[in-house]
């Protein structure tokens, strides 16, 4: 199999060639720069699967970076990695729509759990179509597509790992906790102004079929409704 293509920026250069062989001795290929404006310049030619942010990083910051990247691909993993760990930079980051956050210091270990369960299917030696269909809505988890008659719509991975959850459990209630804990990981207050932005992200991209919604119910969660007829 290929290996994983990793971009990784941190103005630190001890800590980050110490988890940068980390990363190399688990099979990933990763190309390590030191400041925001390497990282713009080499992500077009790395073609990263995924891409490792510092915040404080000079020329730019890993916010900046983000941003410039999320202009030209909406799908590319992005995992914020920082001593700034306060709810304001966390839910800047999910604005910025980070895959994920992590706060130093933390066991690369955790690095690499996370990073296994984001290409949890590009270790399987085969991948089946993961589609769901709701109203006049086909929802393709694998290439996070929505599609009607009339339109086709982009969500971004961690929107489509929401959708998932509600589409899996059509009609049904589903916890905002059990959501917190499989998207994110943790069910922090952080996290859950994120799941809001979120599910505001999700209902108008399902604007375009007028048959489906995404009710929020009152200290039960969230549940993805079709209305018959």
């Amino acid at each position: 199999m290929t290996p994983l293509k990793i971009l990784f920026a941190d103005d630190d250069l001890k800590y980050s060639l110490l988890l940068k062989r980390f990363l190399e001795q688990e099979g990933y290929e990763v190309t390590y720069v030191g400041n925001g404006l390497k990282a713009v310049e080499q992500f077009p030619l790395v073609k990263p699967d995924l891409v490792l942010l510092d915040i404080n990083m000079p020329g730019l910051n890993g916010f900046e970076v983000a941003a410039r990247i999320r202009r030209t691909d909406k799908h590319v993993l992005l995992f914020f990695l920082s001593d700034r760990s306060d709810k304001a930079d966390r839910l800047q980051g999910f604005q910025l729509r980070a895959n994920d956050y992590l706060a130093k210091p933390f066991y690369p270990e955790e690095l690499i759990a996370r990073i296994r369960e984001r290409f949890a299917f590009r270790l399987e030696e085969t991948v089946e179509e993961e589609t769901y269909r709701f109203g006049g809505t086909v929802f393709s988890y694998n290439t996070n597509e929505l599609r009607t008659a009339s339109s086709k719509v982009l969500v971004t991975s961690r929107q489509a790992d929401i959708l998932r959850l509600l589409a899996l459990n059509l009609g049904n209630a589903v916890p905002r906790d059990q959501l917190l804990e499989a998207v994110w990981g943790s069910a922090s207050y952080a996290n859950s102004l994120a799941l809001n932005v979120q599910i505001t992200y999700l209902r108008k991209a399902l604007k375009n079929d007028p048959t489906v919604s995404i009710e929020s119910l009152m200290k039960k969660g969230y549940l993805l409704k079709v209305e018959e007829g």
